[in-house]
């Protein structure tokens, strides 16, 4: 790529040669500027953090004591001649993109993003630049998300319907962004909410940001509160990550109707393939409406494209008559890879899900 470009692909990541930095950079390095808390993009050895101030609390939970430096949307400092800002993502708490300036240029990282406003952090925000640097993770035609409202409605209706029959409703969402959407969206009025020990201590993230949550239970020894009877369980709503299915953690709720929340549940055959009843098509990703619109309304002219369907979108953004080109990177969904295809899925299962099946 050309010597002036501020951002190259290196062995530890995206490398920007005018500031001697990276963005999300994947192997340690001196200096990292970090997108979001999501651990494919924020890992542990590097020398010096600078992220949103959101992102603090969630940083030092999952890395430790680092070396981390704070800034609020659109507040900027200049390192080494390359002024760098920060700006609302959409994706999750403390989630942004990262605006350098340098030499006449200006480029934007995205990281991770999606353009609907769910209520847990501020909603993505388009900056005007040279060249957008964007992700792909749903760039295929076929995934459409359903609005936040249609989304609640869809898991209220599901739990109510469970809690009248008197079964427990467990969930199961990734405890960092998904979990908190729910929680935000849900009628605590139907019943209890539990969590798992994973999703609370992110819960007390959002909170102390400012995010309006229900309040949660836990469950097992040492959980505060009174016990939670087993007529309280009937009617619950439990939140867990993935990683919790099949646990000795699930035995405590008895015969529960499950589901999972995920972008992939659009795609007929991933509730299947989880042993779920339900699934529900949640994504903290833009959808492929969403890349389109996002792009468009940066301006740019050149886009580079890191991780999901990164050949698709290559090509539709070069039919667009823009200059695209890849990334390779080492990003990936983190919250949902044990469903996300691992390769090309068949014909049928191609087709949207629409909802359960009896």
């Amino acid at each position: 790529m050309p010597a002036l470009d501020l951002v190259v692909a290196r062995p530890e990541g995206l490398y920007c040669p005018a500031g001697d930095f990276y963005i999300d950079p994947w192997r340690p390095v001196d200096r990292a500027v970090i997108t979001h808390g999501h651990s494919d993009h924020a890992r542990v050895g590097h020398g010096h953090y600078l992220a949103h101030r959101d992102s603090g609390g969630v940083l030092r939970a999952r890395l430790g004591e680092v070396n981390l430096q704070l800034l609020d949307y659109g507040e900027a400092i200049v390192h080494q001649g390359v002024r760098v800002s920060l700006h609302p993502a959409g994706h999750v708490l403390g989630s942004a993109q990262v605006r350098l300036e340098h030499g006449g240029q200006v480029w934007v990282a995205s990281g991770d993003y999606k353009l609907q406003d769910d209520g847990t952090c501020p909603p993505f925000e388009p900056v005007r630049c040279d060249t957008f640097i964007t992700e792909s993770t749903f760039g295929l035609p076929i995934y459409r998300w359903p609005t936040q409202a249609e989304l609640v409605a869809e898991i209220d209706a599901w739990w109510a319907a469970n809690a009248a029959q008197g079964r427990c409703s467990v969930l199961f969402c990734y405890a960092f962004g998904k979990a908190q959407r729910v929680l935000h969206g849900v009628d605590p009025a139907i019943g209890p909410i539990v969590v798992h020990g994973a999703v609370e201590p992110l819960n007390e993230a959002y909170r102390a940001a400012g995010v309006a949550l229900p309040p949660t239970r836990r469950v097992g020894e040492g959980a505060p509160g009174p016990a939670l009877t087993a007529q309280d369980l009937s009617r619950a709503l439990v939140l867990a990550p993935p990683s919790a299915q099949g646990t000795p953690w699930m035995r405590r709720f008895g015969a529960y109707a499950d589901a999972f929340a995920s972008g992939w549940m659009q795609v007929r055959g991933t509730r299947r393939r989880r042993g779920v009843d339900r699934g529900f098509v949640m994504s903290d990703h833009a959808d492929w409406p969403g890349l389109q619109e996002a792009v468009g309304a940066t301006g740019a002219q050149r886009v580079i494209v890191t991780h999901g369907n990164v050949p698709v979108m290559v090509r539709w953004l070069c039919e667009q008559g823009l200059d695209a080109q890849s990334f390779h990177t080492e990003y990936g969904d983190e919250d949902v890879g044990d469903v996300a295809p691992a390769a090309p899925v068949a014909a049928s299962d191609l087709a949207v899900d629409e909802g359960p099946t009896a």
